[in-house]
């Protein structure tokens, strides 16, 4: 049965600040990517805290929630909570208002143009890649039907990018989109095309410098340099821009009621000749450049170039700068056939994998296995969102290991001078994108499969070696942190005129603590939980319970009892604050396995029954029933001393609390030693 992702909705919407709050929203593989009026409404930490939601994360102009791999069914109830129309994007508040620095605003631009035909071009690289590979091994003929067709299918939203990134630029920059369509499509016209091969030279532009070009046509006189833009993005990309200055213009000159037909024959017989006349050959040259310089860094040491490379790619995809390399790339392969730079990156996400894979050996916490467990699958397909944001970035060092195995794949891959033919897809997808169209040598592309295994091992490896401390730091932090809030609260509930006497700055009288279990009884420092052992929460024993009962250790009231059953606090008539912790991380049971059988502020006498647990359900689950009986006011007691080893009963004595004098109070009885 579909999972219901309603609540989940409703409750993200609530938490970014309300549907009134929401300018837009578009999601990618992992991310809800929100373009929020006022990012200080969003509330962070509910959001984080938030089942389904693995992090949240602010970059680019965008408020980005990161679900993991089921957010395209999350996205859709997030529609239908909004009532966003239009495939859930509505034209974004770019105005004056709009206070983001423009690297943000750049990365946005970028980031929106590619995020809604990732899908298509992913599928067509796959494609792409496997039909080359297969011609490469000699598994398929180039002249065969078979290969042209599969061929077409892989390259052709390649061929016609221009048509598609018309389409969503022209939604970033609120124009008519099949405007931008028919742009894109002008653009690579086959007829246009056909000129920039032309044998037909009329004369020969800016002759002698770096950007001599070839004249094959004219436009009313005026020359035209005239180039392939299939597969570019950059005159694409500013033509749209200059078309929707156009448009906006048009529509405050052309009469209303002829605007339908008049508007886009003004917008597309002004801004297409502009493109091929002066936008497309300039963007073409500022596109050869980048291309040059990246060529350029390459050449000086395709293993330092990897080495930079593969360290640096999992921080842009942090602060989703990422896309800008994307754009490159496209550039590079429309001017030299190739691309190098995003080449030394593909095989960075199994460094991730590595790392997680560890992690998940190492971890205590039951949610961190679960949350590593499908991150890793994910990381498998080059998905690393869900491993950067919910396992490896929060506990820093696990993160700084990935990046180092990260460097060691590019530095891999550089060796073996690996290339992009083609914009690649994820992970072992990513690896048919290396094979040459052309054919020869299959050495690049085995080059790019050892450095993902490479990547795996150093990640694992690394891990293994440097990483463990960090694996479940903070879980213990929040942990011990409950813990004590529970012990404060134990105090400052504490209404008994006998408690109250502690906080005087003379000892309390001595006393002392029966079992509360039956059981065997150890030393507290052997509890597996520092914040127990250390001795930070109190001086005390632990007790092994051999049956499902926790009972009062003396007379007392009820201190705390908190809503999952597994922690008890009670105020003895003698002044000790007693806590009890059935278990150890057993809160993340929420309850389940235990029945409290008292309520905050009741009395009880030794011996009486507070919580029944279940033994076999707890340890099932995956969980230790050791149960620290914890005195968390020690200092209140010149020493405590654990009376007894071994097993012991419900009743008998476990811990001597010295005081101000030597008389002990049991029950209500009075002893002398």
């Amino acid at each position: 049965m579909a999972k219901n992702y309603d609540n989940l909705a409703k409750t993200i919407i609530q938490d970014v600040g309300g549907k009134d709050n929401v300018n837009s929203v578009v999601h990618c593989a992992t991310r809800l990517r929100f373009k929020l009026k006022d990012e200080k409404k969003a509330n962070d930490d509910a959001l984080k805290d938030t089942d389904g939601v693995v992090t949240v994360v602010k970059a680019g102009g965008q408020y980005q929630v990161v679900i993991d791999n089921e957010v395209a069914d999350v996205y859709d109830a997030v529609l239908k909570e909004v009532g966003f129309p239009g495939g859930g994007q509505v034209p974004d508040d770019d105005g004056a208002d709009d206070d983001s620095s423009f690297i943000d605003k750049a990365v946005a631009l970028i980031s929106g143009i590619f995020t809604d035909i990732l899908a298509p071009l992913s599928a067509g690289g796959i494609i792409k890649g496997l039909v080359v590979m297969c011609a490469s091994l000699g598994w398929l003929s180039k002249t065969s039907g078979a290969y042209q067709i599969l061929y077409a299918i892989g390259d052709s939203i390649f061929f016609f990018l221009p048509v598609f990134l018309e389409f969503t630029a022209a939604r970033r920059f609120h124009m008519n989109q099949f405007i931008g369509a028919a742009i894109g499509a002008t653009l690579t016209y086959p007829s246009m095309v056909a000129l920039a091969s032309s044998k037909t030279i009329l004369s020969t532009l800016f002759k002698g410098t770096a950007f001599a070009s070839e004249v094959h046509t004219t436009f009313f006189g005026i020359p035209v340099i005239t180039m392939n833009y299939s597969s570019t993005v950059l005159p694409v990309i500013f033509t749209v821009w200059f078309a929707s200055i156009i448009e906006h213009w048009a529509k405050k000159w052309i009469p209303t009621v002829v605007q339908m037909f008049l508007v886009p024959v003004a917008t597309m017989i002004i801004a297409l000749p502009v493109a091929f006349i002066v936008i497309g050959p300039v963007m073409t040259w500022v596109g050869d450049a980048i291309g040059a310089v990246m060529q350029g860094i390459y050449n000086f040491s395709p293993i330092v170039a990897g080495i930079l490379m593969g360290a640096l790619w999992q921080v842009l995809v942090i602060f989703g700068v990422h896309w800008g390399i994307v754009a490159v790339t496209t550039a590079d392969l429309a001017a030299l056939g190739y691309d190098p730079i995003l080449a030394l990156s593909c095989m960075v996400c199994y460094a991730q994998v590595g790392v997680v894979l560890a992690m998940i050996k190492q971890t205590k916490d039951k949610k961190l296995k679960e949350t590593a467990t499908g991150a890793f699958f994910s990381g498998l397909f080059g998905v690393t969102e869900p491993a950067i944001y919910g396992v490896t970035l929060p506990r820093r060092i696990p993160f700084i290991l990935s990046y180092i195995g990260g460097a060691i794949s590019g530095a891999v891959i550089g060796a073996f001078h690996s290339v992009l033919y083609m914009l690649p897809s994820m992970g072992i997808f990513a690896i048919p994108a290396y094979a040459n169209p052309k054919g020869g040598s299959m050495t690049p592309v085995i080059g790019v499969v050892i450095a993902g295994v490479v990547a795996i091992v150093s990640g694992f490896i690394l891990q293994i070696l440097f990483g463990k401390k960090s694996v479940d730091a903070d879980y213990n932090k929040k942990q011990a942190q409950k813990v004590a809030e529970a012990a404060n609260e134990a105090t400052e509930v504490a209404n008994n005129p006998i408690v109250a006497a502690s906080e005087d700055e003379k000892l309390n009288p001595s006393t002392k603590l029966v079992s509360p279990l039956n059981g065997d009884v150890k030393p507290l420092s052997e509890i597996k939980d520092e914040v127990f052992s250390s001795g930070a929460m109190g001086q005390g024993v632990a007790i092994e319970p051999s049956e499902g009962v926790l009972h009062a250790p003396a007379d007392g009231k009820i201190a705390l009892v908190f809503p999952t059953g597994h922690v008890v606090g009670i105020n003895t008539t003698d002044g000790a604050e007693v806590l009890m912790h059935i278990g150890m991380d057993t809160v993340n049971l929420q309850g389940k396995g235990f029945k409290t059988l008292v309520q905050k502020g009741q009395e009880v006498k030794a011996g009486d029954p507070l919580v029944e647990f279940n033994i076999k359900e707890i340890k099932a689950a995956g969980y230790e029933v050791a149960t620290p009986v914890v005195v968390t006011n020690s200092k209140k007691y010149e020493s405590i001393n654990q009376v007894d080893n071994g097993t012991v009963e419900v009743g008998q004595e476990i811990l001597s609390l010295q005081g101000e004098d030597e008389k002990v109070k049991v029950s209500g009885q009075v002893q002398t030693n």
